[in-house]
C-alpha cells in the first residue's frame, strides 16, 4: 500500500472492512476513492478502487435482479483466493475444463448450450483454493442476459477457445463483441486509468483448448497473429490432460494475489490455511485480515521469506512476498 495516505482514508478503509452489507461496502469504497490522493504513486490503487466499485455495483444489480425484464438472475458468492469465470463459445470445452480442474460435476456433452446456469467449483493450486465458475456459452445469436453481470463481478476470466474449429476466430470475436456491448471488456492487462466507470475491465487469459485436434497448431498461429499482445494464450487439451497443471498456476497468478503463512510466537508455522492478499500488501494489511483489532495493537512482526534473514524483525509497512511466514506481535 502506498505511504502517506491520510488518516481519513485509513478510517474509511477500516469501516469498509467492517461493513456488513454490499450497499455499505460500496459507500465506503467511494469514500476511500474520494479521500485518496491522486498522484503517480497511487495510480494502481486508484485503478483497483475503481474496479472494486464497478464490481460491487454489478453484484448489487445481480442480487436484486431487474424489475423491468422477465427472467432470472444469479449471484455466485465468492470463495477461495478469488473467483474466475469460464467464458467462451458453444462447444469450446468449458464444462469439461471445470470437471477436470475441480470436483464439480457439470453436465458435459458434445452438443452446444449444455450449461444453462452458473456452475461453480473449487480448483486447487498447491495449497490455495481458486473458485472457477462455468457460464453458458456466448455467440452472436445467444447471450443469457445475466451472464455479463456474473463476469463483471468475478476477479478474472478464462476465455476458452475451440482450436478444433475452423471458425474459432469468428467465435472469439463474437464473444468479445457481445460482451463489449454490455460494457464488459476482456483484457490481458488491466488499464491504470479508467475514464468510464461504466466499463468493467476483466483481466483475462485465453485458453486454447483442443490442441489435440487436427490443424489446431495452425489455427493457434492464426489466432496469435490476429490478437497480437491483447491476451496471453495458454494452449491445452482437456481430452489429453495436457497443460492443465500449468493452467492451474496461471489462473492463480491471474488473480494478482500472494499467499502468506502465519505463526504464533513460540509455535510452529500454520501451513494448513494460507492467507491470500493483493500483491503489494504490507504486514499491516495481513494483521487486519487476521483480526480487525490487530491494526491498532500490532507492534512489529518477525518474518521468514524473500529479502530478509530468518526471523528478521520488520515494521508494519514491510511489503510481503509470496510464501512469506509472518509472526505478528501485538500489545
Amino acid at each position: 500500500m502506498p505511504a502517506n495516505l491520510p488518516p481519513q482514508y485509513h478510517k474509511a478503509e477500516d469501516e469498509f472492512r467492517g461493513a456488513s452489507t454490499p450497499g455499505e461496502r460500496l459507500e465506503k469504497l467511494r469514500e476511500m476513492y474520494r479521500l485518496l490522493p491522486k498522484h503517480k504513486g497511487t495510480e494502481k490503487l486508484q485503478s483497483d478502487l475503481k474496479q472494486k466499485i464497478s464490481r460491487l455495483k454489478d453484484e448489487l444489480e445481480a442480487a436484486k435482479g431487474s424489475g423491468k425484464k422477465v427472467g432470472v438472475s444469479y449471484r455466485v458468492p465468492h470463495e477461495g483466493a478469488g473467483q474466475v469465470s469460464l467464458v467462451g463459445s458453444p462447444n469450446a470445452g468449458k464444462s469439461a475444463l471445470l470437471a477436470s480442474l475441480t470436483h464439480a460435476h457439470p453436465e458435459v456433452a458434445a452438443y452446444p448450450f449444455t450449461t444453462r446456469a452458473p456452475q461453480p467449483g473449487i480448483m486447487m493450486w498447491q495449497d490455495v483454493p481458486v473458485q472457477l465458475v462455468d457460464l453458458p456459452p456466448i455467440s452472436l445469436e445467444f447471450l443469457e442476459p445475466w451472464v455479463p453481470s456474473i463476469i463483471r463481478s468475478t476477479d478474472a476470466a478464462l476465455l476458452v477457445a475451440d482450436m478444433g474449429s475452423d471458425d474459432v476466430a469468428e467465435a472469439i470475436e463474437a464473444v468479445l463483441e457481445r460482451l463489449a456491448a454490455t460494457h464488459t471488456e476482456l483484457v490481458g492487462t488491466l488499464p491504470f486509468d479508467v475514464d468510464d466507470e461504466a466499463i468493467r475491465h476483466v483481466k483475462t487469459l485465453m485458453v486454447a483448448n483442443k490442441m489435440d485436434a487436427d490443424g489446431a497448431s495452425e489455427r493457434l498461429e492464426v489466432i496469435r497473429d490476429w490478437l497480437g499482445p491483447r491476451f496471453p494464450i495458454l494452449p491445452i487439451s482437456v481430452q489429453e490432460r495436457q497443460g492443465l497443471e500449468t493452467l492451474r498456476e496461471a489462473a492463480y497468478h491471474l488473480l494478482g494475489v500472494l499467499r502468506v503463512y502465519t505463526k504464533v510466537p513460540g509455535k510452529p508455522v500454520d501451513r494448513s490455511r494460507p492467507f491470500t492478499l493483493p500483491i503489494g500488501s504490507s504486514v499491516l494489511d495481513l494483521a487486519r485480515d487476521v483480526h480487525r483489532e490487530f491494526k491498532d495493537t500490532l507492534k512489529f512482526a518477525r518474518i521468514w521469506g524473500q529479502g530478509v534473514f530468518d526471523g528478521q524483525t520488520v515494521k508494519r509497512d514491510h511489503e510481503l512476498h509470496d510464501s512469506d511466514v509472518v509472526e505478528l506481535h501485538v500489545s
